[in-house]
């Protein structure tokens, strides 16, 4: 596969922490489990390499314990990294407090990935049948923001720019937003991220909805174990899902959107490519993890 994806998002380490209940304001509790791994961006790109897809990680990361594990991360899955480490700070880090119902509860501590800047990308050049992908994380620094903006009109218009705004889209700013739904060839998002930009919650309409604010892109709404609507050539396209017995949702998104950029880079048909996506998310949560998304062979299984 000659074509490369171009990421430029953050990868951070999560500290996970089972705890029976989160702990009331000034209290404290005992973690029944700790686990600490890559988080960010390194799932979304795990998911594209083990599907055969050149990756390269072109965002920021720092040294430190905590750079170092990402950087050995990204070694083990044979994904590239542009830039030397920061010497001034670590890499980021994300506490997950995982209660007893599984819910989910975060406290970011940013760190060197919010310090991407216009020079570290003025050599970027990729090329016609290359993927670049952006999340909306990345656009809440006003570093990492400028930085990917000024690399946005420098793009050759054969270059497949995906967008993932994320569960904050609602705090990036309105010009950014507006500046990437102009250039964006797909709008990557689930159903509620859909619904926030929208104001709709239904997710057909929703996905009509951005469709009609897009300068020249498709768009790609995740909804769970029913698989995903696309609207791309014109029209609406319901693509189901699988049903498994899921383990653990999360990183279910990072899993779809990886192996969907994948096909699309061997220039699998988008409605095909989804199909393959919802195969690839289907498989992730039968496991226990962030990073769950199957390789090629076993995800050729699966659908075979």
């Amino acid at each position: 596969m000659s074509a490369r994806l171009w990421h430029l998002g953050n990868v951070v380490v999560d500290l996970v922490l089972d705890v029976p209940a989160l702990p009331e304001r000034g209290g404290d509790v005992l973690a029944t489990r700790t686990e600490h791994t890559p988080g960010g961006g390194f799932n979304v790109m795990a998911a594209a390499a083990r599907q055969g897809l050149a990756v390269t990680y072109a965002g920021a990361h720092g040294t430190g314990p905590l750079g170092d594990r990402a950087r050995a991360a990204l070694h083990t899955e044979g994904i590239d990294v542009l830039l030397a480490p920061r010497t001034a700070e670590d890499t980021g880090f994300v506490v997950c407090l995982v209660d007893a119902d599984g819910e989910r509860t975060f406290v970011t501590s940013p760190g060197a990935e919010t310090t991407l800047s216009s020079a570290d990308l003025a050599e970027l050049r990729p090329r016609a049948g290359d993927l670049v992908y952006v999340t909306g994380y990345s656009l809440l620094h006003d570093s990492n923001r400028t930085a990917l903006l000024d690399l946005l009109p420098r793009l050759d218009p054969a270059v497949t720019l995906v967008t993932d705004p994320g569960p904050l889209v609602r705090e990036i700013p309105t010009g950014a937003l507006e500046l990437l739904l102009a250039r964006s060839d797909w709008w990557s998002c689930n159903a509620r991220e859909a619904a926030l930009l929208t104001g709709l919650d239904d997710p057909a309409e929703a996905a009509r909805a951005l469709q009609s604010r897009l300068g020249r892109g498709s768009v790609l709404v995740r909804i769970g174990p029913e698989g995903c609507l696309l609207h791309h050539g014109g029209r609406l396209v319901a693509v189901p899902g699988f049903v498994v017995d899921a383990v653990d949702l999360n990183g279910a998104g990072d899993a779809h959107t990886g192996v969907f950029m994948a096909a699309l880079a061997r220039g699998v048909d988008p409605v095909a490519a989804a199909h393959r996506a919802n195969a690839g998310a289907a498989l992730a949560v039968t496991a226990s993890g962030p990073a769950t998304a199957p390789d090629a062979a076993r995800l050729d299984a699966f659908l075979n």
